[in-house]
């Protein structure tokens, strides 16, 4: 009978028999997750600890292939399916040979039929349960509770996933961080992928915006993993925790499709400090065109993927029903964007905002950058 998730993560708590799990997480292919987890497994190589690959994948970059000669390989399996050959990560070895420390690439993998587990997460937990350490490496895209929100952005479905109790078990994350213009200038100097697909993921994928969002939801991934860690870290050595106090951040949106980025925004500040998040949207009777429906439906839809409250309300004046809204849901924390829009509804959108600042209750007030900088 298969484990429920529960067994999993009960059977695979932190524990002195059991080994380490850090994963280098990214954004998009490119940013340099393999590099980092190699770099990684060669300093501890050279501090003495034996180390070996069980997967890396160089999709034909030299660089990766250099680095991946400076350490011990475990051989992969290699697997008959449908009259061709694959190979896959062979577990039983690498338990034989009893390392220190496996480098396994691409967590969310999945494994052909006829493996040992279905899934590369579960090869790994294996491992775990063996007290070796494990370095993985995995795309944002890939958490099974982000995948969702990634379709709408990128319109990508993403079909190999890691469930959210996996990415519990983790013990360091890590952030490969690299701008998406330094990933881009990556891409057209064949980086990445050779030059004749660049041309083509650089118009799709790797498209600016879709970036952007990504970068969000993997700094937004982290955040948490770094709060958990601090939680569990002052529950076991005893240190009493203060009482907290409840932030609530509020975000007020239009129809314009540039309001996505402003809620990733305050999405990301309102997890800082572990608030709530609340989208405000008042409607004034100027989006009732079939384009501007359609826009604000997927701005909603947006909001209930960051897990916001949405506030919808019919009134004339932004301004003061905004304010209302603040005093009845004590909202402590206002979002506005900068640059919604441009000429003179620019000025009538600042407007709004000045008067908001004379009606409003005592709450801290962001103005942000609304559009992708």
């Amino acid at each position: 009978m298969p484990k429920t998730p529960d067994q999993w993560l009960e059977e695979t708590a932190p524990a002195k028999n059991r080994g380490s799990f850090k994963v280098f997480l990214g954004y998009a292919p490119g940013v340099g997750k393999t590099y980092n987890m190699l770099s990684e497994g060669i300093r501890r190589h050279s501090r003495g600890e034996d180390v070996v690959i069980g997967v890396v994948e160089t999709h034909g970059r030299a660089g990766i292939a250099e680095l991946a000669k400076r350490l011990d390989v475990v051989p992969r399996k290699q697997l008959e399916y449908k009259g061709t050959v694959f190979e896959e990560m062979d577990v039983d070895a690498i338990l034989a040979r009893k390392p220190r420390v496996a480098l396994v690439d691409e967590l969310a993998h999945t494994n052909v039929d006829g493996s040992k587990h279905r899934k590369r997460y579960e090869d790994i937990l294996e491992l775990l349960d063996a007290n070796i350490d494990v370095i993985s490496t995995m795309n944002v895209q890939h958490v099974e509770s982000v995948t969702p929100l990634v379709g709408r952005i990128t319109g990508i479905v993403v079909r190999e996933t890691v469930p959210d109790w996996v990415m519990q078990r983790v013990d360091e994350i890590v952030l490969v961080d690299l701008t998406p213009e330094a990933l881009q200038n990556r891409m057209k100097r064949g980086d990445i992928y050779p030059l004749d697909r660049a041309e083509r993921a650089l118009s799709h994928f790797f498209r600016p915006a879709n970036l952007i969002a990504l970068r969000e939801l993997a700094l937004r991934q982290v955040s948490h993993v770094v709060d958990r860690t601090l939680e569990s870290y002052l529950e076991k050595e005893h240190i009493p925790q203060r009482a907290p106090i409840t932030e609530r951040f509020g975000v007020c949106i239009s129809s314009n499709p540039a309001a996505q980025y402003l809620m990733a925004r305050a999405g990301r500040m309102a997890d800082r400090i572990d608030a709530e998040l609340y989208v405000i949207y008042v409607d004034i009777g100027v989006d009732d065109t079939p384009e501007n429906r359609r826009t604000l439906q997927e701005n909603l839809r947006f909001a209930e993927n960051l897990g916001a409250q949405i506030v919808k309300v019919t009134g004339k004046n932004v301004a003061e029903e905004v304010a209302k809204i603040v005093r009845e849901r004590h909202i402590t924390q206002v979002v506005f964007g900068r640059s919604a829009v441009k000429g003179w509804k620019k000025y009538l959108y600042l407007s709004a905002i000045h008067k908001f600042l004379r009606d409003a209750p005592a709450v801290d007030v962001h103005i942000v950058t609304q559009e992708a900088r």
